[in-house]
């Protein structure tokens, strides 16, 4: 329980690190971001991704680079929203992969789509990696992969497809 809080702070720090990269012209106050995604943030049922052994898309729509990793559960349904950069989405699975394993698997993802490498960070066990795009079409990657007790792996995946 105390890694998934630890995973969901992470994830909460990683996600308002990102929010500053607009240039100032761009800027929103933070409560307009938060207003527009409550408004924009929608529900979709999780995609059929039960122990798949093939990389399959976060959600429908989803870039290349968002996708769940193979074998990966969905927890929940995946959340999408549009915001300035573009459509994105947030979904939470479970994985019998190891934490290094799933972010190996992410930065290829990125590499291959373009994507720069802009943060990893590792904090006991958890691994944390970003990628974004260095073009400014705002597209972007997040992953945190937190082991669990019995033995799986708790992915907090969330995307940006960019304008």
């Amino acid at each position: 329980m105390k890694r998934t809080l630890g995973a969901a702070a992470l994830m909460a720090a990683m996600v308002m690190a990102g929010c500053g990269q607009a240039p100032a012209d761009e800027a929103a106050s933070a409560a307009e971001i938060a207003v527009a995604a409550a408004e924009a943030a929608t529900p979709v049922a999780a995609a059929p991704v039960a122990s798949s052994p093939v990389a399959s898309p976060a959600a429908p729509g989803a870039p290349a680079f968002a996708v769940v990793y193979p074998g990966g559960t969905a927890d929940g349904p995946v959340t999408t929203a549009r915001g300035p950069d573009g459509p994105g989405g947030i979904l939470s699975f479970t994985t019998e992969a190891t934490p290094d394993a799933v972010v190996d698997f992410y930065r290829q993802r990125a590499e291959a789509a373009g994507l720069a490498s802009v943060m990893a960070m590792n904090t006991g066990d958890t691994r944390a990696y970003g990628a974004a795009a260095e073009d400014g079409s705002g597209r972007l990657l997040r992953v945190v992969a937190t082991p669990v007790g019995d033995g799986s792996t708790n992915v907090q995946l969330d995307w940006t497809a960019g304008r």
